[in-house]
């Protein structure tokens, strides 16, 4: 038996694959109910007209777990801006460079999509 993980559209799923004798094809053994999808929410507010132009994009797929930074407040590159929960981890999500948090686009709880922006910094 083989144990893979398989991310499809952000859900995630384990699975266990059961090898049978040689040359034969692998069959997948039973999967447990797929995760029921997240009821949709309003999009995450768009950025002010004085929003910056360096984008803090998400690098994993998750729910927006904590907020570190605020509006206003001055970062340095590698500072963290939001924190995102996934497979039971935090993941910080951090600032790409030195400079002032000009909007935060994303709320606590919000599911968020790998590349997705989060903040923006001037």
């Amino acid at each position: 038996m083989k144990n893979y993980t398989i991310t499809v559209n952000g859900n995630v799923y384990d699975v266990t694959v059961e090898e049978k004798g040689a040359g034969a094809a692998p069959a997948a053994a039973p999967v447990m109910a797929a995760p029921k999808a997240a009821p949709a929410k309003a999009p995450a507010p768009k950025a002010a007209a004085g929003a910056g132009s360096v984008e803090v994009k998400a690098g994993a797929a998750g729910k927006v777990f904590k907020i570190e930074a605020n509006v206003g407040q001055s970062v340095k590159k590698g500072d963290p801006v939001v924190i995102i929960e996934a497979m039971k981890m935090e993941i910080p999500v951090v600032a790409p460079e030195d400079g002032t948090v000009a909007s935060i686009d994303a709320a606590v709880g919000d599911p968020v999509e790998a590349g997705a922006v989060l903040a923006t910094l001037n």
